[in-house]
């Protein structure tokens, strides 16, 4: 599959792709260097991982033994 950079930097992904992440308008991509390589990734709302991050210790010594 291919896709053209327009005059703005724009491109649009084709169909199939979208249709495979489940994009949408709106859809958040992670957009990563790799060499001369971009890569996307969908970015998965994780609430479990946004809830841990509320009720972490600020104790920077935990899980360090004696």
């Amino acid at each position: 599959m291919e896709a053209t950079v327009a005059e703005r930097g724009q491109i649009t992904l084709p169909k199939a792709v979208r249709d495979a992440l489940g994009l949408s308008k709106g859809s958040v991509l992670k957009v990563e260097l790799d060499g001369g390589r971009i890569v996307l990734s969908k970015h998965v709302d994780d609430a479990i991982s946004r809830v841990r991050g509320k009720f972490a210790l600020d104790d920077p010594g935990r899980g360090q033994g004696p």
